[in-house]
């Protein structure tokens, strides 16, 4: 059954809703974002109706009808609080994040960086969603935007058409001068452990990182890189479609297209070989291709980087000419797909509800904020922010010297007139904020590693202050 969403009142705006403690909150697509949002609103008393479409009707870039799925890697990045990701990872932590502790229990090793057990990641969300008795679950299709209810869009990058001109509808709506805009993201190819000649390999993490083993690495003298370069530059791609304008996320570019840009782009990317002095000869390669850990039994890994959108046999024909997989089995190669996100800066406001709207509400990739712990903090912070709304409190922002704060930085920027995706960066952070101008000045003098200690410290303390604030419902609210 799909159900289609009552329409708001002939003649008037989503503005002019009324919201009181009585309302459910809607929260359409079940993916990192939606469960993290529906998780949130739910811890604070609001009853939450979440629609995932799959396993009904799939999207392109999916496999399978779990909640949560994750479509291309199964790392999400570093979990050191000197990076960024990882500061926010810690940050969501703090506040009880469904899909941190979901991630932790499921990691597999992975040098400094935090991966998961995709299977038992997707399995342990849905478990959890299921026990939560504030959310009910339900397995049908959104096919338009609701707007006579508080609601909450993760419908992901690529929903529907039917979707997508329901979506364009209300900005055109709320503000004729922007619509939906487009990139293209991309996928790296899996293959089998057992297919593998480690012979022809080394095990190291970069700098030796986490148990200094969780990666296979394939050295690659000048030879055989230029070999590389040569396949990227020359095998058959898949074209874009006529009408789809090919823009690219620079954070997760297409190997051929790196390729395409330079002969040493590659090695000072994901080829790049620092830190990875081959222990049984001591020398550093030219360049080196990583392989991770996708499970925790480690029966496939990944091949770190190459996301791509050359054909199927041409990465079977490139990619088996590296040293070790001349006899790979491919669990997965390599895909491309379409993108969507909206304006952000011009479209939501710094709590990413739609300008215009009274309550609703976008969250994740849809947004702009790039990569699945971002996903999962815009989930959050939507979660935090409808259910003060519902609930009839006054609003309160995530506070700015944070992580948090950062993604939302960035989703407001309004200095570059041609918005485009990002993963959380340092750069998007307040140092002044964090640490005051005279301290942070001070700041600024000391070691990057010193300093981003000194705003990671503030950076949890203002969120343990957010995190008890916003727990707090009116007397007697709780149902």
């Amino acid at each position: 059954m799909r159900r289609r969403p009552r329409a708001p009142r002939r003649g008037s705006r989503a503005g002019r809703i009324v919201l009181n403690a009585s309302e459910r909150l809607t929260v359409v697509g079940g993916g990192l974002a939606g469960c993290e949002a529906a998780w949130q609103a739910a811890r604070r008393g609001v009853d939450v109706d979440l629609y995932e479409m799959r396993p009904a009707v799939s999207g392109p870039a999916h496999r399978t009808g779990s909640l949560a799925e994750l479509v291309c890697s199964n790392s999400l990045r570093g979990a050191a609080l000197e990076n960024a990701v990882g500061l926010l990872k810690e940050e969501l932590a703090r506040l009880d994040s469904l899909v941190i502790a979901a991630a932790r229990e499921t990691a597999v090793p992975a040098g400094g960086a935090l991966a998961v057990d995709r299977e038992r990641f997707s399995a342990l969300i849905e478990a959890r969603i299921a026990a939560e008795p504030r959310i009910t679950l339900h397995r049908e299709e959104i096919r338009a935007i609701p707007l006579d209810r508080p609601a909450i869009i993760a419908c992901g990058p690529l929903p529907t058409e039917e979707f997508l001109a329901s979506l364009d509808a209300v900005l055109r709506y709320c503000h004729p001068e922007r619509g939906r805009l487009h990139y293209f993201d991309a996928a790296s190819p899996i293959v089998a452990a057992d297919s593998i000649d480690e012979s022809a390999m080394y095990r190291k993490s970069r700098y030796d990182k986490g148990d200094g083993d969780d990666y296979l690495n394939i050295p690659l003298d000048r030879d055989a890189y230029t070999a590389l370069l040569q396949d990227l530059r020359t095998l058959d791609r898949h074209p874009a479609k006529d009408f789809e304008e090919t823009r690219y996320f620079e954070g997760c570019l297409p190997i051929e297209e790196m390729a395409d840009r330079g002969d040493d782009v590659l090695r000072f990317g994901p080829l790049k070989p620092v830190g990875l002095r081959d222990p049984r000869t001591g020398a550093t390669p030219y360049a080196v291709v990583q392989l991770r850990k996708e499970n925790r039994e480690a029966t496939a890994y990944n091949l770190v980087g190459f996301q791509t959108r050359l054909t199927w046999p041409a990465q079977r024909a490139a990619f088996g000419k590296l040293p070790g997989l001349a006899n790979a089995e491919w669990l997965r190669l390599g895909v491309m797909h379409r993108n969507t996100f909206v304006d952000a800066p011009r479209l939501l406001d710094a709590r990413l509800k739609l300008r215009g709207s009274h309550a609703l509400y976008l969250a994740g990739q849809i947004t702009g904020a790039e990569g699945y712990v971002e996903a999962a903090a815009c989930g959050a912070m939507t979660g935090i922010h409808v259910s003060r709304q519902i609930a009839a409190l006054q609003p309160i922002d995530v506070p700015r010297a944070t992580a948090l704060g950062a993604v939302v930085a960035h989703l407001q920027n309004r200095d570059s007139p041609d918005f485009q995706p990002s993963n959380v960066t340092w750069g998007s952070f307040d140092r002044d904020a964090a640490l005051g101008a005279q301290d942070g000045a001070g700041a600024a003098r000391l070691g990057k590693r010193e300093r981003r200690r000194l705003l990671a410290e503030h950076a949890l303390a203002a969120v343990e202050a957010f995190a008890a604030e916003t727990l707090l419902l009116p007397a007697g609210y709780s149902r």
